[in-house]
């Protein structure tokens, strides 16, 4: 009863904000994201009749708090699907920055659903699973099904679920990563979120830009796509800065690479950026650009990556568990 899985963070193209129900976090509204490779979280799990207690290591480091009770909250999910009453053994790393804004949780709840469902006996799809890592993070149901993927809004487990959208972007896009470095949470934003005011003016067009996005997509539309996410990525700050607590998670950095993009743009360079709830920044662009851009983004004082599209969360082999 044991299995290691991996799968890969997402960047949000149209961003969820906010829950109806914070248990099953079950969202306002759809959302899109595309996975972003190589970067990946790698998890092993094995259920465990001889111990006494569940263990959950990340990166090094055993998760208590509320971190812990995100894992349980899928954990105790496999656990009631399956009939399964043993103590978890977790292990998890990530090949990539964590908690700086680039979908870190999504890619560490999906890796940990693919691989408990599977060390449980479970013969689950990929949508079916999302609905298990939904319970640890909204965004990481798009993280199991990998590359462009929507989850859809509901009341249930099968109305709200992931399924890929196919594009042909899939080949070209090219993803550079600007690491800001600053810490961010996003449980708390997500919970005031309906008391910004701003928050009824987002839904009331969220419906109209997912089916644009879905659209541009089928489309391989890049210019289309990637120019919605930029305004919606505005659209999420908003939302965000306008709450309670006023969250600003952008710093100079963060709008310095704005200015650089715009700047490419006047010279005809395909190209867009993307913030999810973070400082660090997605610059979204083709493959025949990419080095001229990451050149440009790295000339603000951050450090870079290029990313391409990511798959959906896979089972590895038994070599490479973690323990």
């Amino acid at each position: 009863m044991k299995a290691t899985a991996r799968a890969h963070p997402i960047q949000g193209l149209v961003k969820y904000h906010g829950m109806r129900d914070h248990e099953m976090r079950l969202p306002y509204h759809d959302s899109i994201s595309v996975c972003t490779a190589p970067s990946n979280t790698t998890t092993t799990v094995e259920f465990q009749p001889d111990a006494s207690d569940d263990v959950y290591v990340v990166d090094g480091e055993t998760v208590d708090g509320r971190g812990a009770e995100r894992i349980d909250s899928v954990v105790d999910e496999v656990r009631a699907r399956a009939g399964v009453d043993h103590p978890v053994r977790l292990e998890s790393e990530n090949s990539f920055p964590t908690n700086v804004g680039f979908g870190s949780s999504a890619s560490g709840f999906a890796a940990a659903a693919m691989a408990l469902s599977t060390a449980a006996g479970m013969d689950l799809s990929r949508p079916e699973v999302s609905t298990i890592a939904r319970r640890g993070s909204a965004s990481a149901a798009r993280a199991v099904t990998g590359a462009f993927s929507q989850l859809h809004s509901g009341m249930n487990d099968a109305d709200c679920r992931s399924y890929r959208v196919e594009s042909d972007l899939e080949d070209d896009l090219r993803i550079v990563s600007g690491l800001v470095p600053a810490y961010k949470e996003t449980e708390q934003a997500h919970a005031e979120a309906e008391d910004s005011h701003m928050f009824q003016a987002r839904m009331a067009h969220i419906h109209e830009q997912i089916d644009e996005a879905r659209d541009a997509l089928r489309a391989a539309d890049f210019e289309r796509t990637f120019e919605l996410a930029e305004h919606d990525s505005l659209s999420l700050a908003a939302t965000t800065m306008t709450g309670p607590a006023g969250w600003v998670y952008w710093q100079p950095r963060t709008i310095a690479i704005f200015n650089a993009v715009r700047e490419l743009r006047k010279e005809d360079v395909p190209v867009y950026f993307s913030t999810d709830t973070g400082a660090s920044v997605y610059v979204n662009t083709t493959a025949e650009y990419v080095d001229e851009v990451e050149a440009a983004v790295a000339d603000c004082g951050v450090e870079t990556e290029v990313w391409e599209v990511g798959g959906p969360a896979r089972i590895l082999d038994e070599s490479d568990a973690l323990f």
